[in-house]
């Protein structure tokens, strides 16, 4: 009979021993979705810099097709336009850079500035095929975080953190 009862306790485990496997899981499962998720900032940044990299590039085949391009956004994304004949403008379709774009989920286009001026109505940004570049400015956000994509008189478009002057306020840093 002893021998039965030291068998009996011998099978399983306890509950303690249950309970450290469960958080030693917990931590394990909780630890891998903050590692494989980014943070706002980062998921901004990316599409910030993005976006600077992409208007950028509407501004100089402008200039070397002698074609105006102009930007749009509306709602959850952005399009590129081309004029062509007659004033006319066309969505861009045959580009694979200037294509229709989606943002990422809660990411916003918050404001446009052309040359410290906000535009009446739709948000559109056009790069003329001559004179000089537009200083404007891109205001996006996710969450608290904020980024601004800027372009300058001498034509340099960059991403940079925080607001760049784009409703009045300075950049925050």
């Amino acid at each position: 009979m002893k021998r039965v009862r030291s068998l009996e306790k011998g099978r399983g485990f306890t509950l303690i021993e249950m309970l450290v496997v469960l958080m030693v899981m917990g931590l394990f499962v909780g630890l891998v979705s903050v590692i494989s998720r980014p943070d706002d900032r980062a998921v901004l940044r990316l599409e910030a810099e993005r976006l600077s990299q992409l208007l950028d590039f509407a501004a100089t085949e402008a200039q070397l097709t002698g074609k105006s391009i102009s930007w749009t956004a509306e709602g959850s994304g952005y399009r590129f336009w081309r004029q062509g004949e007659g004033s006319l403008w066309s969505e861009i379709r045959d580009s694979d850079l200037l294509r229709a774009r989606s943002l990422p989920p809660d990411v916003a286009i918050s404001g446009l500035r052309v040359e410290n001026m906000r535009p009446q109505g739709a948000m559109r940004l056009e790069f003329a095929s001559h004179g000089a570049p537009l200083a404007f400015s891109v205001a996006m956000s996710l969450g608290s975080e904020r980024y601004a994509v800027a372009g300058s008189p001498i034509g340099d478009v960059r991403a940079l953190p925080g607001e760049e002057n784009v409703d009045g306020k300075q950049a925050r840093r």
